[in-house]
């Protein structure tokens, strides 16, 4: 994001979200991103975690054995109505939709689109 792009954001957006660790700080948070993004409804956990090995194995990528629990506490760190955020993420990214049953993930797309538009570029 250029500087002219970043001073177009609205201050209090600029100031939530830059308290946020940026993405290549959380790859994780990315690749739940990239799983929750096209499904707006959510997805049950078990989904998440097959769809994020499977990515992994597709790019030949390492898929440790605490892959779950690291991707459970990613998503737990960012996630609306947790305690493990309180105090570290005021605009958390992942929310738990109540009107679904079980356990199901899914992504504030605005959100998640800021986040992701804060983090510079390789050029600057």
């Amino acid at each position: 994001m250029t500087d002219e792009q970043r001073a177009a954001v609205a201050p209090q957006q600029m100031t939530a979200f830059a308290a946020s660790p940026l993405q290549s700080e959380h790859p994780l948070a990315l690749e739940i991103i990239k799983v929750l993004a096209p499904h707006p409804r959510g997805l049950r956990r078990w989904s998440v975690m097959r769809a994020i090995r499977n990515n992994r194995s597709l790019a030949a990528q390492e898929i440790p054995q605490k892959l779950e629990a690291d991707i459970e506490r990613v998503f737990r760190r960012f996630c609306a109505g947790t305690d493990a955020n309180k105090g570290s993420a005021h605009h958390p990214l992942f929310f738990r939709p109540e009107e679904k049953a079980g356990e199901v993930w899914a992504a504030y797309p605005d959100r998640v689109k800021d986040w992701l538009a804060l983090e510079p570029t390789e050029n600057g």
